[in-house]
């Protein structure tokens, strides 16, 4: 519990990979830039970000670890192995004291901890030491790495935009 702190006593603030669902195109680059990253090999396996088809709307939709404040797969971790970097925010592992017993994965409300096939070490997005590869790899601005407040400026700049759009806009 108390790997979920910055050492100082205060929780700082967390810049999260934010989601625009409805700009994804569900080409999943962001899960093989993020293998890539992290594996150096291509495959989207064992990717940090997943991506899910919702057929009956042709919906793609990215899913991230939310950076849950605070976060159930820290406290779940019997070995401390997981902890929060005090720069970025993101859950990061200590290889050498996780047990690959999976309790942050079954901790996880969205799913995003798992346990990697090749290694037994949980997975779970580092936001790649502040530089997320996946955020790089988004071609169409479905995913971004903002603060809550810069994500809430582009929604309110691009709402504005289709509003002005002029003749054949959506009423």
């Amino acid at each position: 519990v108390g790997r979920d702190w910055d050492g100082t006593g205060a929780r700082r603030p967390v810049k999260p990979i934010m989601v625009r669902e409805e700009l994804c195109s569900g080409c999943r680059a962001c899960q093989v830039a993020c293998v890539a990253h992290h594996d150096r090999r291509f495959s989207t396996a064992t990717a940090r970000i997943r991506v899910t088809k919702i057929e009956p709307l042709g919906l793609d939709q990215p899913h991230v670890c939310r950076l849950c404040r605070p976060a159930p797969c820290i406290d779940a971790c019997p070995s401390e192995a997981l902890y929060r970097d005090p720069v970025t925010g993101a859950i990061l592992l200590d290889a050498a004291q996780c047990t690959g017993c999976a309790a942050c994965g079954d901790a996880c409300p969205y799913g995003m901890a798992a346990i990697h096939p090749a290694t037994g070490l949980a997975i779970i997005c580092d936001l790649c030491g502040g530089d997320p590869a996946c955020v790089k790899r988004c071609a169409t601005g479905a995913i971004t790495w903002a603060s809550l407040a810069q994500a809430v400026a582009a929604d309110l700049q691009a709402d504005d935009l289709a509003n002005r759009s002029g003749p054949g806009r959506a009423e």
